[in-house]
């Protein structure tokens, strides 16, 4: 706990078994709670995971990394967590950070706080892609001209969260893909929450989860879509239910798509713990 507030990591995988243990090794004592999310990998990632005593919860067929993020909130909100932080399981992001990201949001200092691989100039000293490099500072830009924030980055997978956050935005209105997580910090401006960042060194290796270029071309477009849609909502040229209160909340849907199996890995987890 930090300041009363109950701390969850929660963990989106797929295919992570090569660096997951590594992870968890470094995620620090005061986290409370630890949730692992399986979207139907192929390999032993739901296997070690439950070993390194996580609460795991497994899709029953590959829905994206959305989609995926949606459970982890879903269920750090059903074990009671205060303050939730998505961590890569691909050790791209190190977990010594997560202290410093949970109090900014425990001491209410921010509603989400943002791990940045900008901030610091070491983004290509990791091994940054030029290409993600040069598309990261472009998408950014125009995004901090229509949103009218000014944010080093929006594309980065660390990223702190109040329980407020994960049950005010309507995140079922997002996409399954990647580009959720770019609708969800537009969403974030939307509704005037507080959003800080933290330099964080990010690491790329062979064994760490990154999209291709094609996605990457995907992603970057989607993006330029939902930063105009923003735009359009807020002149009120549309009205889109991802920036509506009415909108479609993690709370208010039961989802038959992993909530079997969910059961009864958590029944095993408490079982082995």
């Amino acid at each position: 706990m930090i300041n009363g507030k109950r701390v969850a990591v929660v963990m989106p995988a797929y295919n992570a078994e090569k660096t997951l243990e590594v992870t968890v090794g470094e995620l620090p004592e005061l986290v409370d709670i630890r949730i692992l999310v399986d979207d139907n990998s192929s390999d032993h990632t739901v296997d070690l995971a439950r070993r390194l005593g996580l609460h795991v919860f497994q899709h029953d067929r590959n829905y994206g990394y959305g989609r995926n993020q949606m459970t982890c909130y879903r269920e750090a909100l059903a074990e009671g967590a205060d303050v939730v932080i998505m961590l890569h399981p691909d050790y791209q992001y190190t977990p010594l950070l997560i202290t410093a990201m949970a109090s900014m949001v425990a001491y209410d200092v921010y509603d989400v706080v943002l791990g940045s691989r900008i901030i610091g100039g070491r983004a290509l000293l990791g091994g940054m892609p030029i290409y993600k490099y040069i598309s990261n500072r472009l998408l950014t830009a125009f995004e901090n001209l229509f949103l009218r924030v000014k944010l080093s980055e929006y594309h980065t997978g660390y990223r702190a969260f109040s329980s407020k956050v994960l049950t005010t935005l309507p995140l079922l209105e997002n996409s399954d893909d990647f580009v959720f997580d770019n609708q969800m910090l537009a969403q974030c401006v939307h509704f005037g929450f507080r959003i800080g960042e933290v330099s964080c060194p990010t690491k790329y290796f062979e064994e760490a989860s990154s999209i291709n270029f094609r996605r990457s071309v995907k992603y970057g477009l989607e993006v330029l879509a939902t930063t105009m849609q923003f735009a359009f909502q807020q002149i009120g040229l549309i009205h889109l239910p991802r920036f509506s209160e009415k909108g479609r909340k993690l709370e208010a849907v039961d989802e038959a798509y992993y909530a079997r199996r969910a059961e009864q890995a958590r029944s095993v987890s408490r079982i082995s713990g």
